[in-house]
């Protein structure tokens, strides 16, 4: 396996093994709820503690991976979360959880911008886009093997067993530092800062340097804002909305989710091909709009067959563009800087977008499903206006993937 794949599969599998973690939670809260006799505002909690420590871990281990080394640091961040993760276990107060999640998501926040500045570092610029998508998809494959898991796991063990497999990710990291070896072109930007011997600026300022890099910056973390707000408002709120809409059982909430998120992963490789063909711009361009119409036309879906197609339509555009952040943050900022402005843009997307369910859970409390989905497609126009703001020059160079 040359050494491009290898970046690949390494993306691929943490990915993968941080969506099963980020789901564990999930399948298990009903469980945790009851073992811990708390309301479900404070078992909510559960998720949005996790994410603040993503944006901590994001710009943390961005910042060492820009310093230290990308193989070196990924491979910390997986041992990290793998560790929070299996301490959840363990955990014999809620505010034990609390801690042993907040632990799991800076190892968790720390790893995705470090494994797409891998990809962006090994693969061409015309082949960035396909690259990018393959690791996206990761996610999905997290969420079905954190399903399959479940259903084995926590009927039979309960759901502390289900966070003992945390400990497997280590086994991966040691797998990754043994046979991955640095970024070639990091090392060749070490060689080159070494040589150069100038005083450097904080990695995190640097994202803010000027009026035009602060806008781009500013930029893409409301684009990311808006990608995680549509799909934790579309995934967790949906099902509930057909079910009260359209008659939906429970088992057809399932199936509905099976067909989303195969339009996701449809969606995601698709949009890697088209960024490497037609641009940044005219790829996030088409998605945008497709999904802000896809979203509001949704609402009026009816039957079992449209609310399946439409659902794979929705999942296809509104998630489809996931693939494309790791390639566009990588291709807008050096190398000297990649991991920190990935981390840092993506994690703060999190933790904003995180929040967006609240919102529309309040929106449906006090309207209906027409108003919530035309709130998520205004949320698509957003990220469609700021989108045509980003310039080739942003940076001071010139940039082929805009």
């Amino acid at each position: 396996m040359d050494y491009r794949k290898k970046t690949v599969v390494a993306s691929v599998a943490g990915l993968t093994l941080e969506g099963m973690d980020i789901m564990f939670i999930s399948f298990a809260m009903t469980m945790i709820i009851s073992e811990f006799n708390i309301d479900l505002a404070t078992g909510g909690l559960i998720s949005s503690i996790t994410n603040v420590g993503m944006l901590l871990g994001g710009i943390i281990f961005g910042i060492l991976a820009d310093k230290y080394g990308r193989v070196k640091v990924f491979t910390y961040t997986v041992i990290l979360f793998a560790i929070g993760t299996a301490l959840t276990g363990l955990a014999t107060s809620i505010e034990q959880v609390y801690l042993f999640r907040f632990i799991a998501g800076i190892g968790a926040g720390g790893e995705y911008g470090i494994g797409m500045a891998l990809v962006a570092e090994a693969w061409p610029k015309n082949k960035q886009g396909r690259a990018s998508s393959y690791v996206s998809v990761g996610a999905q494959y997290g969420v079905i093997l954190a399903a399959l898991l479940s259903a084995i796991i926590l009927p039979t063990l309960g759901w502390r067993a289900l966070f003992f497999v945390g400990v497997v990710p280590v086994i991966f990291a040691f797998i990754v530092r043994k046979n991955l070896d640095e970024s070639p072109e990091w090392l060749a930007a070490q060689n080159n800062k070494k040589a150069s011997m100038k005083a450097e600026k904080s990695k995190l300022t640097q994202l803010f340097e000027t009026p035009r890099t602060a806008m781009t910056t500013i930029s893409l973390i409301i684009m990311a804002t808006v990608q995680i707000a549509g799909y934790n408002g579309l995934m967790i709120w949906l099902p509930s909305m057909l079910q009260k809409s359209q008659g939906l059982s429970v088992s057809g909430s399932a199936i509905w989710t099976i067909s989303t998120a195969v339009g996701m992963i449809i969606g995601m490789l698709t949009f890697g091909l088209f960024l490497d063909r037609f641009g940044a711009k005219r790829a996030f361009g088409l998605f945008l709009i497709a999904s802000a119409c896809a979203v509001f036309l949704y609402s009026y879906a009816t039957g079992s067959i449209g609310v399946l197609l439409g659902g794979a339509i929705v999942g296809f555009f509104s998630n489809g563009m996931f693939a494309g952040y790791g390639a566009l943050i990588g291709s807008l900022y050096p190398v000297q800087i990649r991991s920190t402005a990935t981390n840092t843009i993506f994690n703060f997307g999190r933790a904003i977008g995180g929040f967006s369910p609240i919102l529309v859970g309040y929106i449906l409390q006090n309207y209906d499903m027409k108003v919530a989905m035309l709130y998520l497609a205004g949320l698509y126009c957003i990220s469609f206006i700021v989108m045509l703001m980003l310039k080739k020059d942003d940076l001071g160079k010139v940039n082929e993937t805009i």
